[in-house]
């Protein structure tokens, strides 16, 4: 590989592996910090992790922003010298309250992710960016699976010893980027930055009166919201329904992942040469709403337990719908705005994801009260009933020309 493609691969797979490293031994961390037990552990973890998705909802289209008026480059040097401050300062951090604006500092950085995006974006051709974008996810995806991997390995020495090595590895990655990265976008496209740009609600509704953008910004809305179902129940389901133990719940998870990978990295583009960015879009889109029924449906039990641990390698391979509406939505945005329009993406996907939990936890904490088959199921009837809604929406949608002008 060569051009910035290596570092941004290695730029979302570390943020990924980041994120996940820590997560294992975040209650032992809290309660050393906060002298809490357990439950009360997991009320400041959700606070945590609520800071973080709130500061890259609010952030991602103004870093974006940032990147499309001074480049792409300095945004994500500067973001990942942040961060590898930020988890410095999470392992010496002796106060929940000092941790927690650290949280929101890291929600503030790791919001680069669409920079990576529009830094593929800006050296891609149009019709190519829902293949790339894919290979992007796949990196995120992998640095998921991995990072609990070795923060479960790491915390047996102790709770800070993961973010010691979180920040090593942005440190690494910020030596890499700035011996190996260069600029992506063109100086003579770059937009001024005004008031507008600098406000995200503005920069909001500003991409989403480019023609032909509100729809599959609606969708991939509506995907994400459907996917927090799969991060925030699926242990609850599994043990409630099979009687899961953590290791089966791991081992389901990672299948599920080693089949977004293969999904996202390679067999998007079959999909794309077959049926096309928009047949892709609605495939995956059915693809995924049939295997949100199936999981809703499954009996319960250890012929139930097996098949689903089965199906979720399956049951990934559709996972190409959210690159592909990134990439369609890249593509109908005007080149000095594709740091904006991408960080809007990352936004819609990150207000799901504040959202999402509540939501999916309420509703199985409701199916879980009744017991009987199939209201355990019932968040995934939820994904199954919003997934339909963005398949729906997505085909009534139209072909538009691109904007020829810039958003904001």
């Amino acid at each position: 590989m060569r051009g910035p493609l290596p570092f941004l691969l290695a730029t979302l797979f570390l943020d990924a592996m980041g994120i996940g490293i820590v997560y294992p031994v975040m209650p032992d961390l809290i309660g050393e910090v906060r002298g809490v037990g357990l439950g009360a552990a997991a009320i400041w973890g959700g606070v945590l992790a609520t800071a973080y998705a709130l500061m890259q909802f609010l952030c991602a289209p103004v870093l974006g922003a940032l990147s499309d008026r001074f480049g792409r480059r300095p945004v994500l040097l500067v973001s990942l010298g942040v961060m590898a401050l930020d988890y410095l300062g999470s392992a010496l951090a002796q106060s929940i309250w000092l941790l927690l604006g650290l949280r929101l500092l890291a929600g503030v950085a790791a919001a680069t992710q669409a920079t990576c995006y529009a830094a593929l974006a800006d050296v891609t051709p149009p019709e190519r960016r829902a293949q790339s974008f894919g290979l992007l996810g796949a990196a995120f995806m992998g640095g998921f699976i991995l990072g609990p991997v070795i923060g479960g390995l790491l915390g047996e020495i102790g709770p800070r010893a993961p973010f010691w090595a979180a920040a090593g590895l942005a440190a690494a990655n910020l030596a890499f980027g700035w011996l190996s990265f260069p600029e992506t976008a063109a100086a003579a496209e770059r937009p001024p930055l005004t008031l507008a740009r600098a406000n995200p609600f503005a920069v909001m509704r500003a991409v989403a009166r480019l023609r032909g953008v509100l729809v599959p910004l609606a969708a991939l809305g509506l995907l994400e919201l459907a996917y927090v179902s799969y991060v925030v129940v699926w242990a609850f389901w599994g043990q409630a329904a099979f009687g899961w133990s953590s290791l089966e719940t791991g081992l389901s998870l990672a299948a599920f992942g080693v089949g977004a990978i293969l999904a996202q990295a390679w067999l998007i583009r079959v999909y794309l040469r077959a049926f096309g960015e928009r047949g892709t879009i609605l495939f995956s889109l059915a693809f995924t709403l049939t295997f949100f029924v199936v999981y809703a449906l499954m009996p319960h039990g250890s012929v139930g337990s097996w098949l689903a641990i089965l199906l979720c390698p399956v049951s990934a391979l559709g996972e190409v719908a959210l690159p592909a509406l990134q990439g369609r939505i890249s593509r109908l945005a005007p080149a000095g705005s594709q740091g904006e329009a991408l960080g809007v993406v990352a936004s819609v996907r990150s207000a799901a994801q504040v959202a999402g939990p509540l939501l999916m936890a309420g509703v199985f904490a409701w199916g879980a009260r009744i017991g009987d088959w199939p209201l355990l199921g019932a968040p995934y009837m939820l994904g199954a009933a919003l997934t339909l809604a963005a398949l729906l929406l997505f085909r009534r949608a139209r072909e538009p020309a691109p904007e020829p002008s810039s958003a904001t």
